[in-house]
């Protein structure tokens, strides 16, 4: 087309061409104060419709002179990490990252701006869709295209831009800042934490800090018990034939908890078999999570389901597991209330893992047992007056809830097979003691552990409980204000406020892998409750989760115990 023939108002500007001379000519002049050259590269880089070839010439030239792109010429550094080269040719791609390895090599001062780089490609591209003429902005969109292309493109460059003494210096507040609002879509969040983790894959130094950001963050969404209730009970309660959970907020923790749970299979098998190294590796670290996020956090849902599944891969995981709880729950340094939480793990793993051998199970209930004599034989030893005071024993309590709880669900376990030897088990565990001491463990447990408690034990006449249940029944229980206003006080059938960490798991799409290692409740048709007790579906602990906010003080107690591991319970092998 002649120039005298366009339409200049209805035609495109014409693509500007390469100026003369190159990247080090150019880098001379702008330093003599001509900005000529300098100006236009940036505006060529800068070009939304600049072509393939062009970027990876500007890139081959400009790393030539890499060590001359000092602080001074930070605006051309910018304009490059702006540039678009996300989904471009492999060969763009591939000059892309010598570029970034060369910079951040040379310049170490830009290594913050190219890791803020490749972490903003860590979630979908923001949309903006139009909705009764307001744009609606977001980036829950359905192109999988960023998805698909980050192992390749987004990660890829980690490896190149982090000498090891500065990974965690400068990443991990990176990673932290840019983290998604726990309020954004279920894709945005899901995007972002599976490519979070892969940043872990390239760089394992960093794993444990990554999983304590992402864990941090799912308990962020837990709210209180009425998440629970509202969100993902309802949620559970109606049909549906689709694995998609009906409440947004219930979505976004079920699509984290099934990513978690992907990367914790990812890296515990390699070609099928399991990776020993790597899988105690792992459950170190969420070890270290759990005991900094996870315990401390009082009726946390799901995000404990990380270690339950790991620990499903083998049994000497979820002997690690288990040895780690009790060893916190019997070391009098560790405060109370940590204590007890490591209880209502133990008693909640042991009753709910199906993985778990009736052997392992014993061992732990000789163990937990041992700790509760030698903790009333201290009592009676002392001469003082022993009276129910959760705030002085609570870790007692918590231990002997454990058991009830146990047995609850894992009698007929232990009775199967050779019922004699099974009930001279449980006759030889002296839980008649246990229940008749002073510290009258039964006035504080929860009424439905204790009521099926007594059931079972009485069918197999191991200790009969009704005689003290109601004369506690009888006694004055504490009460508690309720929080509605007015003058209207409830009974606090609590008192522990324990739950049990490994209730029934209510997501759809992560809970299809924890389904096939759980063991529900299965209320024995030949049981004998109490009078105006109920029979409980899986869940039977609802009807005692706490209604008010008051939560008993509780401080460390003085008991030292110089109990150990049983042999079968102790530290994770060297050989799986």
């Amino acid at each position: 087309m002649e120039i005298n023939d366009r339409d200049f108002l209805n035609s495109p500007p014409v693509k500007t061409v390469r100026f003369g001379g190159n990247v080090a000519e150019m880098l001379v002049k702008y330093k003599r104060g001509d900005c000529t050259d300098y100006e236009l590269l940036k505006h060529q880089l800068g070009d939304p419709e600049i072509k393939d070839a062009q970027i990876i010439n500007w890139l081959q030239e400009i790393r030539s002179c890499v060590t001359q792109l000092t602080k001074e010429h930070e605006q051309l550094i910018y304009t490059i990490l702006r540039l678009q080269w996300v989904g471009r040719s492999q060969a763009v791609v591939e000059e892309y990252l010598a570029f970034l390895s060369n910079l951040v090599t040379a310049q170490t001062v830009y290594l913050c701006a190219c890791l803020k780089m490749v972490v903003s490609h860590f979630t979908p591209k923001r949309v903006t869709i139009c909705e009764a003429g307001v744009d609606m902005s977001d980036s829950d969109d359905e192109d999988e295209s960023n998805f698909s292309l980050f192992q390749i493109l987004y990660l890829e460059p980690c490896k190149y831009l982090l000498p090891s003494f500065s990974t965690s210096r400068f990443l991990m507040p990176i990673l932290q800042e840019n983290f998604p609002f726990v309020q954004k879509s279920s894709r945005t969040l899901e995007c972002y934490v599976h490519n979070l983790l892969r940043v872990t894959v390239y760089i394992p130094s960093i794993r444990g800090e990554v999983l304590e950001v992402i864990i941090g963050k799912i308990l962020a969404q837990r709210g209180s018990h009425s998440f629970v209730t509202i969100y993902l009970v309802g949620d559970a309660d109606q049909p549906s034939r689709t694995a998609v959970m009906g409440h947004p907020v219930a979505e976004r923790l079920d699509v984290l908890m099934a990513v978690m749970m992907a990367y914790i299979k990812d890296i515990c098998f390699v070609n099928g078999s399991l990776h020993v190294g790597r899988t105690k590796e792992l459950l170190r670290h969420l070890l270290c999570v759990f005991d900094k996020l996870i315990l401390p956090t009082h009726a946390s849902y799901h995000v404990q389901y990380t270690i339950f599944y790991l620990c499903s891969f083998r049994l000497a995981l979820a002997e690690a597991f288990l040895d780690h709880l009790w060893k916190i729950l019997q070391s009098p340094s560790q405060p109370a209330v940590l204590r007890q939480a490591a209880a209502g793990f133990m008693g909640s793993f042991l009753a709910r893992a199906k993985f778990i051998p009736v052997l392992t199970v014993r061992a732990c209930m000789d163990l937990l047992l041992s700790w509760i004599h030698h903790y009333i034989d201290g009592h009676d030893s002392s001469g003082r007056q022993a009276c129910c005071d959760i705030s002085l024993h609570g870790p007692f309590y918590s231990a002997c809830q454990a058991i009830f709880y146990t047995l609850i669900f894992r009698h007929r376990a232990i009775l199967e097979g050779n019922m004699k030897k099974g009930l001279e088990y449980l006759q030889n565990m002296n839980l008649e003691r246990v229940v008749l001491c002073q510290l009258n463990p039964l006035k504080v447990c929860l009424p439905s552990v204790t009521t099926k408690f007594a059931a079972i034990t009485r069918k197999y006449q191991v200790v009969f409980c009704y005689t003290i249940i109601e004369r506690n029944n009888r006694n004055v229980l504490p009460m508690v204000r309720s929080t509605a206003g007015g003058d209207c006080v409830t009974t606090n059938t609590n008192p522990l406020d324990s739950y049990f960490p490994f209730d029934p798991y209510l997501l759809k799409r992560s809970g299809q892998l924890i389904e096939p290692l759980y063991q529900v409740w299965e209320e024995p048709v030949d049981m004998e409750l109490l009078p105006g007790s109920r029979e409980d579906e899986d869940d039977f602990l609802d009807e005692d989760t706490p209604k008010t906010e008051g939560i008993v003080g509780m401080t460390p107690s003085s008991y030292d115990s110089n109990l150990q591991s049983p042999s079968s319970v102790g530290q994770l092998p060297e050989s799986l």
